[in-house]
């Protein structure tokens, strides 16, 4: 075998270099040369990040990558306002499905009430925990997300 030397830590400009290779790798295959990252912040008065979201489109999905809200925020609506705009941008640049992932100990349960179906569920994501992948058509027309 190669030897592979696996080195720990963050290599941003590698997985970038990475990333980039598979992205020209699947737009070949697919035709769908219209990948786009977003993201949007809700700042404090301080201007410090206190809720926030990013992901990407591409062929007509959106994937959700990452959705937090402080916690001494939460259950105040916000990370409902964030998906109901996340919603809006991917209905505006053509995407009819919505994706993301979560954690057990995290928000499966906010998702599926805002009309998210679970795909998949990964037990042991973390030892002890699960991962659930879920989803979301959207409807051409359809209003933005709200509770159900």
């Amino acid at each position: 075998m190669i030897p592979i030397h696996i080195r720990r830590g963050e290599a941003p400009e590698f997985e970038a270099f990475l990333c980039e290779r598979i992205y020209a790798y699947n737009a070949a295959a697919t035709g769908y040369h219209d990948a786009e990252c977003f993201s949007a912040a809700l700042e404090g008065q301080d201007g410090a990040v206190e809720a926030g979201v990013c992901g990407y489109t591409w062929g007509g999905c959106c994937y959700v990558s990452y959705l937090w809200v402080l916690e001494r925020l939460r259950g105040q609506g916000i990370a409902s306002s964030i998906l109901a705009a996340v919603e809006r941008h991917a209905r505006a640049t053509g995407c009819r499905l919505v994706l993301l992932s979560t954690h057990s100990f995290q928000a499966p349960g906010f998702y599926r009430r805002h009309g998210y179906r679970e795909l998949a569920m990964v037990p042991d994501h973390p030892l002890g925990h699960a991962s659930f992948f879920l989803a979301k058509q959207l409807a051409e027309g359809e209003t933005s997300s709200g509770g159900r």
